[in-house]
């Protein structure tokens, strides 16, 4: 069956193109773009996008879908309704399942359950055994099974001789190690930034510096064995000025951030409690800037949105007992442009970049591109429409979003993958 979406608005920063014209599916593929298009088949829905931009579907590299294991919290079936929802296309699990994803066999199980969602999948393999960072785990068979990078996510490698040899061994295979950098004995299970608000609250608090030796200590690492390091959702202005260094260094590192990071600050905390906790933690309006300078000028590379669903009950405990992390999938792309594009800080080309073809590049993704032949994974969004977020309607399980109540502007329409499309928002008519 073949699909002509016509009239959109088309951008696309793989080829630059920016203007209005047609797109042509056909067989799950791009098969042409350009201005006009006609097709004399009968067997050709058409589906009018004027007034909407038609973008590569969003890549989100850091997700915790949380199946296998705790299905109370998210499914994958749910989280890739989720993603859907919020016109990401393509996404890679984190590993911190039960049991972690730390062999072909539960890569596999993942993407079985996720073959049907209609959401491209990606399970990252986790670097050590159990998640303990105590061994390894056997690179070779897990690549072989199909992951993208190799991660330890939320409880990061803190013996440097087993980094460095997992460096070693992820530069051999040609994929990335992404880290969740903060020093484990300087942040334990603290719940807040160190600062006003941590001794506002009488907390312990978890330290910048914690982030930034972390991200400090990889650079180096990734310097020395020539590996890819990709670092995750930073939150500081120490950590962007380390990376901008890095890369100018011509250092293989490369990095992502939140929506939360260049949107809130610690002082969330005092208003929302526990939906406002996140590993590493909202920060001060001095590193909130540098994250925004940092989106800008490039040095952060991709925007992500670390996914993380709880259940209701254990976002309802003290601040200090609450697990971190907020769900993101369904409200990212509003965010992004409410903040960034509306705001007048980055183009449309950029946000669309910066959350879809460069972050596709970064892990060698088959996304992120409407180029003649490559999969029809699409984003059509009406970058003007106002709403308001509500968590009560999410299709993800979690409801534990700070941004709840917040109105934005630029609202997913429809979300196209491999040719069909998955979500619908509104009523118009595929004709």
């Amino acid at each position: 069956m073949k699909l002509l979406v016509k009239g959109g608005h088309v951008v696309d920063p793989s080829t630059g193109l920016n203007q209005i014209c047609d797109i042509l599916i056909d067989n799950g593929r791009i098969s042409a773009v350009g201005e006009s298009l006609t097709t004399p088949e009968e067997h050709c829905s058409t589906l009018d996008a004027s007034g909407l931009v038609v973008a590569p579907g969003l890549v989100d590299l850091h997700v915790h879908l949380r199946e296998p294991g705790q299905e109370d919290k998210e499914t994958i079936a749910t989280g890739c309704a989720a993603a859907a929802r919020g016109g990401v296309t393509t996404l890679v699990a984190m590993p911190n399942t039960r049991p972690a994803t730390d062999c072909p066999e539960v890569v596999a199980l993942v993407k079985e359950k996720a073959a049907h969602t209609g959401i491209h999948v990606y399970p990252a393999g986790a670097v050590t055994q159990g998640q303990k960072g105590e061994a390894l785990t056997d690179f070779q068979a897990l690549w072989k099974a199909g992951v993208p990078a190799f991660t330890d996510d939320g409880v990061p490698v803190q013996n440097l001789a087993l980094l460095r040899q997992a460096m070693q061994q992820a530069r051999t295979l040609g994929l990335p190690i992404l880290d969740h950098c903060e020093d484990k004995n300087m942040v334990r299970n603290y719940a807040v930034n160190e600062g006003e608000v941590s001794r506002q609250l009488g907390l312990p608090g978890r330290p910048a510096i914690a982030e930034e030796l972390q991200v400090m200590r990889d650079v180096m690492l990734a310097k020395e064995t020539g590996a890819r390091v990709h670092i995750c959702h930073i939150s500081t202005a120490g950590t962007v000025n380390i990376i901008r260094r890095a890369k100018a260094e011509g250092v293989a590192v490369t990095c992502e951030t939140c929506p939360q990071y260049f949107i809130l600050t610690e002082e969330e905390v005092l208003r929302q409690g526990t939906m406002a906790r996140v590993n590493p933690p909202l920060r001060t309006a001095a590193d909130r800037a540098a994250i925004l300078e940092g989106l800008k000028d490039g040095t952060i590379d991709a925007i992500v949105t670390d996914h993380a669903p709880h259940c209701a009950w254990e976002k309802a405990q003290p601040l200090e007992k609450a697990p971190s992390g907020m769900v993101g999938l369904e409200t990212s792309l509003g965010l992004a442009l409410t903040y960034l594009y509306h705001a007048g800080h980055m183009s449309l080309m950029k946000v669309i970049d910066r959350m879809s073809t460069t972050p596709a590049s970064l892990l060698r993704l088959p996304g992120g591109t409407l180029q003649e032949g490559r999969p029809a994974d699409l984003v059509l969004f009406d970058p003007d429409q106002v709403w308001t977020v509500n968590r009560d309607i999410f299709a993800s399980k979690g409801r534990n979003t700070p941004f709840h109540g917040f109105q934005l502007k630029g609202k997913v329409k429809y979300t196209i993958s491999m040719g069909q499309i998955i979500y619908q928002e509104d009523e118009r008519d595929v004709i």
